[in-house]
């Protein structure tokens, strides 16, 4: 598994098109590795790529010894080397966390690429489980859009579903989005990450590209759907259109200081994103105080709660996973961003299903409920005039009765 996860770690180096592997006289291939702790070792290579007029000595200095070893630790490249010029290393795991080595000399040559980030893990297995677990939770939260769409197109109606929750999550995928294809597929943005963090990888994979994309789609959709369906008279609030300006003013202000370059393209995306959290805070209050409103969930769909409830957990499950085999608690306690974030959805995802299952689980037909969304709406007349089986039998047979009673009498005239 974790040659694997190297020969996909060089490949998508390689993709990115990292200035490292290009511009380096030596570098170490590959740049990213993950061993298991006391199993055998795994081999880099070290390759010289210029011609040497004399003997160089390079030096390996490991961030943290206590983690990894190297073997050898310090290589000699002869003078008139072939070129390039390659070496293995030895890379031995003896306890989990994470770890990077940078090569030194006191050469001229040029040693950007020079490094390898080590991942030493507990298990294997562990680390399969996580994989997995990764991708359930990829494919439930990609899902857990439909069945608000499907719910929409059963009633033909999107009463019940609050518009300002879908304004602010179109927005905040649509944020999401321009964060992910800028760092992964514009080389300006990928350049300026490299020269902040010259040892660092690019932090966007194509699932997050998909899963953006994908996001934005679906959400569109579900807006048309709006314009299509019975709505009752339901607009975006006063509140939301204005959290827009702002988030808007703020981004547009942060663009022109990019176009003049105050701001490196960089820092424009990173706002991008800080807009995404802070809209991930606070999206779902808006359906949340609407079910209190009505004190029905009616219109919201509840597959939706489930699948996102189902992920948020996988996903706080894998963080721990990781954070246990690669002995990164820190990635939690030190940066609680993202497992607040998911905390955060999933808190909001446990008060809808009370709201939905103990709270409001008997008004699932209620007498005028649709009223304050709409009086005019083709639910509040189903609402207030209810389907009953029994009254339309009876009605018939009365009126049956009464054509018979009828023929009789003309009969007897």
């Amino acid at each position: 598994m974790a040659k694997i996860l190297t020969c996909l770690s060089v490949v998508g180096i390689l993709l990115l098109g990292s200035p490292s592997l290009i511009k380096s006289d030596l570098l170490i291939d590959p740049q990213a590795l993950t061993v298991v702790v006391d199993e055998k070792a795994t081999a880099v290579r070290l390759i010289s790529n210029t011609k040497l007029n004399e003997d160089i000595n390079v030096q390996f200095t490991v961030s943290n010894a206590d983690i990894v070893t190297l073997e050898p630790s310090e290589i000699i490249i002869p003078a008139n080397s072939p070129v390039p010029y390659t070496q293995l290393i030895n890379v031995f795991g003896k306890s989990p966390g994470h770890v990077e080595i940078t090569a030194n000399t006191s050469s001229a040559i040029k040693v950007d690429g020079a490094f390898l980030k080590v991942t030493s893990e507990h298990s294997s297995e562990i680390e399969i489980i996580s994989v997995i677990v990764g991708w359930i939770y990829f494919g439930v939260w990609s899902i857990s859009f439909y069945p608000q769409i499907f719910e929409n197109w059963r009633r033909k109606s999107v009463v019940g579903l609050n518009f300002d929750f879908l304004t602010l999550n179109l927005t905040g995928f649509t944020l999401y989005s321009l964060f992910n294809c800028g760092l992964y597929w514009i080389p300006l943005i990928q350049s300026q990450y490299f020269d902040r963090y010259p040892n660092s990888g690019i932090p966007v994979q194509p699932n997050d590209i998909f899963f953006a994309l994908h996001a934005v789609v679906v959400t569109l959709i579900t807006i048309v759907q709006c314009f299509l369906y019975e709505r009752g008279g339901q607009t975006v609030s006063l509140v939301a259109r204005g959290l827009q300006g702002i988030f808007f003013i703020f981004l547009f202000i942060a663009m022109l200081c990019s176009v003049f370059k105050v701001l490196l393209w960089l820092d424009f995306l990173y706002y991008c994103s800080y807009v995404k959290l802070c809209i991930t805070l606070i999206k779902y209050i808006p359906q949340a105080f609407m079910n209190y409103r009505r004190q029905s969930t009616v219109g919201w769909s509840i597959g939706n709660i489930l699948c996102d409830f189902t992920g948020g957990l996988l996903s706080v499950l894998q963080m721990v996973l990781d954070a246990y085999n690669y002995n990164d608690w820190i990635s939690i306690f030190g940066s609680p961003t993202k497992f607040g974030l998911g905390l955060i959805s999933i808190i909001f995802d446990i008060f809808f299903m009370v709201q939905h299952y103990i709270l409001y689980r008997n008004q699932e037909t209620l007498s005028g409920y649709e009223r304050i969304e709409g009086e005019n709406s083709s639910e509040a007349r189903t609402a207030t005039t209810p389907y009953d089986e029994t009254s339309v039998a009876n009605e018939c047979q009365l009126s049956a009765s009464q054509e018979e009673l009828s023929r009789d009498r003309e009969s007897v005239t």
